[in-house]
This record gives C-alpha cells, structure tokens and sequence, in this order.
C-alpha cells in the first residue's frame, strides 16, 4: 500500500506572470523585529505568494491555498526545519 501525496504536482510554482501582483498587498511577519530579513506573503485568491523581503526583484513563489497550509503546518509542528549538512 502507498502513502497519498499531500500535494498535487502544480501547488508551488516561481511563474508569476500568470498572477496579478500589481495589487498584492504583502505583509511581514511581526516576528521578523522591522529587519529585511525574513519572507513576506500576499494573499492573491486562490493562492498565496511568498517572496524574500531583501531581494523582491527575484519574484515570488506561488502556492495553491493547500500547499501554504501544508507549509505553514509543516513548520509549525516542526515536521519542516532547516537541514544544513
């Protein structure tokens, strides 16, 4: 028996164009003391964007509104960390 994948192939793309960022409306997390640090997030319908806070020329990800929650949870519980070798 196979485990079920939690996500579908497309949740995560770095394509933005077909996504209006024009008027997102980005936000940083409290946490993140005021320094260019950290990620900001947007809501934009259906999916939300992610971007680092000191390089927005690179564009953001994209995720499906079950892949952030997947994210989010993930670090949260601790299942998703930082893996240095």
């Amino acid at each position: 028996m196979s485990t079920p994948s939690t996500s579908a192939p497309h949740d995560v793309t770095t394509a933005p164009h077909d996504a209006d960022l024009a008027h997102a409306r980005w936000r940083k997390s409290s946490y993140s003391g005021g320094a260019n640090d950290c990620v900001e997030v947007a809501a934009l319908g259906d999916r939300a964007a992610v971007r680092d806070s000191k390089d927005i020329s690179r564009g953001p990800l994209l995720f499906s509104k079950a892949a952030m929650r997947a994210l989010v949870s993930g670090i949260a519980c601790g299942s998703v960390s930082e893996r240095w070798s």
